[in-house]
């Protein structure tokens, strides 16, 4: 029998099985997001990460249906073909480094494949493809194109297929307040604080206020004889407007911090 411990070439070959088992088993938690945490984690990333790095070239996909689109360009299956193959060519060491930066030839085909995500959306298929929109995140995140209002639309798309993601939400709400679309962020903030694990509620609470004050540019100065303390965010002319009753302040002092 396998196993049967009492040879040593047994022991060797149980010993290799679970091994395997393990690394299987790993992989499949990460990709669940298992220990992720939010703002992207778990399926998010694996979607849109470098799925052409290794040599693999998708030209030959992009050009045929590059021609294809041209020819007939309300057909939305070959917009979202050539979205793919772009996506995948996207992957490839040229246009991202093996630490995930993304080159100047990258931010170029990032631009073609938001010009082609534009055109397939434009004819408002019956069923977009939701995987597709979450590999778009990649291109209009910050490390992409950073164009924060295109990506809470790939993302709307995505909560409405997966309602139940805390991740999702999480990572509308980010964007959306980086887009200064605090109604959104909000309402999103909201879900996502309400879906996540009762543990895991008040660090998203703390981290998503966070990218809301970071986004509005709330200030915190500390300035005048009296010595208080107020808070402010920028304003038209670059006035600043006073979002909250001053404080006391040590006297004499003067500084300015960003919350």
């Amino acid at each position: 029998m396998l196993f049967d411990l009492r040879g040593r070439h047994r022991r060797r070959a149980v010993r290799i099985i679970y091994i395997g088992l393990a690394l299987l088993m790993g992989v499949g938690l990460v990709g669940f997001g298992v220990g992720g945490g939010f703002g992207g984690g778990g399926l998010l990333n694996a979607a849109s990460s470098n799925e052409g790095s290794g040599g693999a070239t998708y030209s030959s996909e992009i050009k045929k249906y590059k021609k294809l689109t041209t020819a007939q360009p309300n057909n939305a299956s070959a917009w979202e073909h050539l979205v793919s193959a772009q996506l995948h060519e996207g992957g490839n060491e040229a246009y991202v480094t093996q630490s995930g930066a993304v080159t100047s030839k990258g931010k170029e085909l990032f631009h073609q494949v938001a010009r082609s995500w534009s055109s397939y959306i434009a004819l408002n298929p019956p069923k977009t493809n939701v995987e597709l929109a979450k590999r778009m995140l990649a291109v209009f995140g910050e490390e992409g194109l950073n164009e924060p209002a295109a990506a809470v639309q790939v993302l709307q798309i995505a909560v409405a297929a997966e309602p139940t993601s805390a991740a999702l939400y999480a990572d509308l709400a980010e964007y959306a307040y980086k887009a200064h679309n605090a109604r959104v962020g909000d309402l999103a903030s909201a879900k996502a604080i309400s879906l996540a694990p009762a543990a895991q509620r008040p660090r998203l609470r703390t981290e998503l206020n966070s990218v809301k004050k970071a986004a509005a540019g709330e200030k915190t100065v500390t300035a005048g004889a009296n010595g208080k303390t107020y808070k402010v965010k920028p304003g038209a002319n670059g006035a600043l407007t006073t979002v909250s009753p001053p404080t006391p302040a040590s006297a004499g002092t003067s500084s300015t911090t960003t919350k």
